[in-house]
């Protein structure tokens, strides 16, 4: 897998802390909204590589159709 760059990026504070609200609201850290964003508007310009991977999903993986919730009451 190819290592995953890192990149300086300077921000307006107020624009920061607006991305970090929006990306709360998502469920996804402040790093994982603009990614995700940059990946939206160059899909959306026309310019995402076609080798783009998708982004990884974070946090608990999805139930299996058989797997009962944890906050159902059990029989």
């Amino acid at each position: 897998m190819a290592e995953r760059k890192s990149v300086l990026l300077r921000l307006d504070p107020a624009v920061h802390d607006a991305l970090s609200r929006w990306a709360n609201d998502e469920l996804r850290s402040t790093n994982a909204q603009i990614e995700f964003l940059l990946r939206r508007a160059l899909a959306d310009a026309g310019r995402l590589p076609g080798e783009v991977k998708k982004m990884p999903r974070r946090g608990r993986p999805p139930k299996k159709p058989d797997q009962k919730d944890e906050d159902e009451p059990r029989e």
